[in-house]
């Protein structure tokens, strides 16, 4: 009797919560991937933004190793040097304060939530506690989260969602105006910079900081979530930074640890003190293992690599733009969204057929690759990624 194959296993023992690609990969190298065949795949998706370096990144991988090998877990009621270390690299980058160290990005927006409601809470009583997001946006899959998230498709089957969320369109400053000055319980605007599961769709530069300014006026915090945008993808270490604002509160995970589970809400002046002993905590969160591993991701992040980032950027759409079956293309550094003739999963299903892994978002198709790919690897996957879509259109 033969051995159960990977489909088999999956359909028989895994929740049937994804509709998966018809590949397994068994492993990578860089920014390339191997299926259990042994075929060869160009990654233009970094796991959603994750292996920010690729996959099994040698400098990743020495620091996760020497972490192992030392200690894996201890709980946050010690200190751990990679815990520590991480968090002063992250505020002397940012700016920012302190940092809480969680799994997840649905994590990271609910330590920010929480945040924001206990510090109106602290000073202007238990009725402030309303969280302002925009139409499109997606900030986890938790119940709260999923209460945050501005698309209604997301608001079925798990009823009653937590309370406490609005929604204002994106871009549309009076409409945020309109609902501050008309509801005093409002704590809180949280906003993506770009709108990543939405489709790529960045923020208006002019809208971000009229929000932001308003919001300061009115002592209603900032959240900036940037768990897909964050940790160098756009072309600064926060996309945040390109945008004019100083958030009171970040949230990030995804390419943080370069695939291990870690996500992170930093604080500034105003909110660093708002979560005190017994407030809130994790039991795996800032484990020194993944701590290490983001050591090493955000000791790479600097402005040489970040010019890069955006330059390949660049090239991805001056290669793309106007060719044909492509109508529009959007995103900043290395998360772009591609809007095309045909149906975005229809393209990337050809794509994997042709040795290219391309994700989609909405109606088009995304590429996050590796921060560092290499440009005759990008050009190589653009060109056939470019061939697919005009084949289909």
């Amino acid at each position: 009797m033969s051995a159960p194959s990977y489909k088999e296993l999956d359909t028989t023992y895994i929740a049937h919560t994804y509709g998966r690609f018809d590949v397994c990969f068994e492993k990578g190298d860089g920014v390339l991937l191997y299926d259990t065949t042994g075929k060869e795949y160009i990654d233009l998706g970094s796991g959603i933004g994750v292996t920010a370096f690729g996959s099994a990144d040698a400098l990743w991988q020495q620091a996760v190793i020497h972490q192992v090998k030392r200690l894996n877990h201890v709980s946050n009621l010690y200190h751990t040097l990679p815990q520590a270390t991480l968090a002063e690299k992250l505020c002397q980058k940012t700016g920012m304060k302190k940092v809480f160290f969680s799994n997840s990005g649905a994590e990271a927006n609910e330590c920010a939530i929480k945040t924001a409601r206990k510090y109106s809470a602290d000073r202007y009583g238990d009725e402030r506690t309303t969280v302002v997001t925009l139409v499109n946006s997606f900030h986890g899959r938790t119940i709260t989260t999923l209460a945050a998230t501005g698309q209604d498709v997301f608001h079925q089957h798990f009823h009653p969602f937590t309370k406490g969320f609005a929604h204002v369109p994106a871009n549309d400053f009076d409409a945020f105006k309109q609902l501050v000055d008309s509801d005093s319980s409002i704590c809180a605007i949280m906003m993506e910079m770009i709108q990543g599961e939405g489709g790529v769709m960045p923020l208006d530069a002019g809208y971000v900081k009229q929000v932001a300014d308003y919001a300061a006026a009115h002592d209603i915090l900032v959240v900036v979530d940037e768990v897909q945008t964050g940790n160098g993808r756009t072309g600064t270490l926060y996309s945040y930074m390109q945008f004019g604002i100083a958030p009171d509160i970040v949230s990030t995970a995804k390419g943080l640890a370069g695939g291990l589970p870690m996500g992170a809400t930093l604080f500034n002046d105003k909110t660093e003190g708002v979560l005190d002993a017994g407030s809130h905590g994790s039991t795996f969160g800032g484990n020194p293992i993944c701590a290490a591993g983001a050591v090493s991701v955000i000791d790479r992040i600097d402005d040489a690599l970040l010019s890069e980032v955006k330059a390949k950027g660049q090239y991805i759409r001056e290669a793309l733009t106007g060719a044909p079956g492509v109508l529009s293309i959007s995103g900043m550094g290395l998360m772009v969204g591609i809007e095309t003739t045909a149906d975005a999963k229809a393209i990337a299903n050809e794509c994997l057929n042709r040795g290219v892994v391309v994700l989609t978002a909405k109606n088009k198709v995304r590429l996050l690759p590796a921060l560092n790919i290499p440009r005759d690897t990008l050009k190589k996957a653009v060109g056939i990624l470019k061939e697919v879509i005009g084949e289909m259109a």
